[in-house]
């Protein structure tokens, strides 16, 4: 009867370790998507240009330049957005323009709050708070390679470009991390925008710091 009970028991503890685990997995799985989501909002809205135009990403010229408000800006006119909520309403040109439907949900956290990483004033990336070890630790998407092997779910950062943080030097803890040293000469690999945004192709810039809050 004891190795009944005990037998039962170890059935229910590993049934519980199992239903965790791809409760766990799911959440993941959400959390790239949204990751994801925030990535090509975050690079249309940069590769937007004030009035509604779109400029081709070859045509950065002298980036890293610096505004009066602090913001890094390319030649061109492009800058990142200033908040999340730049996202959901872009008021640069007449009407309505949406990059974003909702600031997300982390599904690690049941929050609304996201670290994000700055350039000079301007978000060029976001990720989880979540402090908590990934059970995912490979076979990522091509965009998402820097992801292997991390110790957190604050490391897994979605940047526009993708390969941003491959580039400068992340420092930081918690909501807010500062890249140091970043350097845009080399081109981005896969285009992480939808092919109907126009004129996606590689970039090709000075370099320049960035900042992040």
């Amino acid at each position: 009867m004891l190795a009944v009970v005990a037998l039962m028991g170890l059935s229910l503890t590993l049934g519980a370790d199992i239903y965790t685990t791809s409760v766990t997995r799911d959440k993941e799985a959400e959390l790239l998507a949204i990751g994801r989501q925030f990535r090509i909002a975050i690079g249309r809205y940069y590769e937007s240009q004030a009035g509604g135009a779109s400029a081709s990403v070859g045509s950065l010229g002298n980036a890293g330049q610096t505004n009066p408000a602090g913001a890094v800006q390319a030649a061109s006119g492009r800058v990142y957005p200033a908040s999340l909520e730049d996202l959901l309403k872009d008021n640069r040109s007449p009407g309505l323009r949406r990059h974003l439907r909702k600031i997300f949900i982390d599904p690690m956290t049941g929050g609304t709050e996201w670290g994000l990483v700055r350039v000079g004033g301007r978000i060029v990336g976001v990720h989880s708070t979540s402090v908590l070890m990934p059970i995912k630790q490979d076979r990522f998407e091509a965009d998402d390679m820097t992801f292997r092997g991390k110790e957190k779910y604050s490391d897994w950062v979605f940047t526009y470009p993708a390969d941003l943080l491959l580039r400068g030097d992340l420092e930081g803890a918690g909501g807010g991390k500062e890249l140091k040293a970043v350097s845009l000469d080399q081109p981005i690999g896969a285009p992480v925008l939808p092919a109907a945004v126009p004129n996606q192709a590689p970039i090709n810039s000075n370099q320049y710091q960035m900042e992040r809050k």
